[in-house]
C-alpha cells in the first residue's frame, strides 16, 4: 500500500506534523491513541514488535533501503522528498523514516511483576531521553520490567522511543501509583541514593527479588520512597563529584544486580 506525496499539507500526514512540539504531540497523540517511531533501525524493531501499525512515512532512499520489511505491510506507506518531510514534521528527518502505531491498554502492574526478579522502579523522571536511555540500559542488561510512577513522563514520546532503540516496544513496563504496589508484591526495595551513609553497591547483598528504586537528577527519590526500601545504595565516586546521570545510575545499578536469578518464566 505505497503512496506517493508531494503536499506538505496532505491529510493522510496528519499523524507526522509538527513532531518538535512536545504540547502538541501530548494533545494530538493521546487524542488519537498512537505514538511515533523515529529512525530506520526503530522502524524495523517496531514492525517486528508486532504491535498494530497505522503508517510508515519515508524519503525515496529509505523506502528502497527498507524494502524488504515494507513490502506487503497492510497499513499504508507515504514515501515522501526530505523537503516535504521537513516541512511536515518541523525538522531535517537525516534518517528518513518514521512510523505511526497505536498505543496500548497498560496491563495490571501485578501481571507485569508475576515472576520477575529484578525490576527498575522510577519515581518523577521526566527527561524523555534520560527515560529513553533507562529503557535501553534495562533490556540491555537484563531487567524483567520497569515501572513508572504517575508523574514520570511517557515512555512512548518519539525521543523517549529513539533513545531506548525501540526497547520501550518490547520491554513490559507499566505505571503505579505507589511505590508500595511494587513492594507488596513480594519485592525488597533498593533505593540508590548519593548519601555517604549508604551502602556501596559492589558491597551490596542483593535479594532473590529487588526493585531498583531511582528518582529524579537533582530533588532524587522523595523521602517516602527512600523511608519504603529495605537498602539504600550509592555508587562510589571520585572526590568531588557526588552525583551521576540517572539513565548511567540505573545501568550501574543493574549491572551490579546482575547475579539475581532471573525469572524461569515469564508466563
Amino acid at each position: 500500500m505505497t503512496a506517493l506525496v508531494d503536499d506538505p499539507e496532505d491529510p493522510r500526514l496528519a499523524d507526522y506534523v509538527d513532531l518538535t512540539d512536545p504540547d502538541v504531540r501530548r494533545r494530538v497523540e493521546g487524542d488519537r491513541g498512537f505514538f511515533i517511531a523515529e529512525s530506520p533501525l526503530v522502524v524495523r524493531r517496531l514492525l517486528a514488535s508486532g504491535r498494530p501499525l497505522r503508517s510508515v512515512l519515508v524519503t525515496p532512499r529509505q523506502h528502497a533501503a527498507m524494502a524488504d520489511v515494507l513490502a506487503g505491510l497492510a497499513v499504508p506507506v507515504y514515501v515522501a522528498g526530505p523537503e516535504v518531510l521537513r516541512r511536515v514534521v518541523g525538522f531535517d528527518l537525516h534518517r528518513g523514516a518514521v512510523a505511526s502505531a497505536a498505543r496500548w491498554a497498560l496491563p495490571a502492574y501485578a501481571d507485569v511483576l508475576r515472576g520477575a526478579r529484578r525490576v527498575v522502579v522510577l519515581e518523577k523522571v521526566n527527561d524523555h531521553e534520560n527515560l529513553g536511555l533507562i529503557f535501553r540500559s534495562a533490556a540491555a542488561l537484563g531487567a524483567d520490567a520497569v515501572l513508572l510512577d504517575r508523574e514520570c513522563s511517557d515512555p512512548l514520546y518519539r525521543r523517549s522511543v529513539r533513545v531506548s532503540i525501540g526497547a520501550v516496544l518490547t520491554l513490559p513496563w507499566t505505571r503505579v501509583d505507589t511505590v508500595a504496589e511494587v513492594l507488596d508484591e513480594g519485592f525488597e526495595g533498593i533505593a540508590f541514593t548519593p548519601d555517604e551513609n549508604a551502602v556501596a553497591v559492589d558491597t551490596l547483598e542483593w535479594p532473590h527479588r529487588c526493585a531498583l528504586l531511582f528518582g529524579p537528577e537533582g530533588p532524587g527519590l522523595s523521602r517516602t520512597w527512600l523511608d519504603s526500601a529495605r537498602q539504600r545504595a550509592r555508587i562510589p565516586m571520585s572526590a568531588g563529584m557526588d552525583s551521576l546521570n540517572v539513565a548511567t545510575a540505573v545501568a550501574i545499578g543493574l549491572y551490579a544486580s546482575r547475579s539475581v536469578t532471573p525469572p524461569a518464566s515469564r508466563s
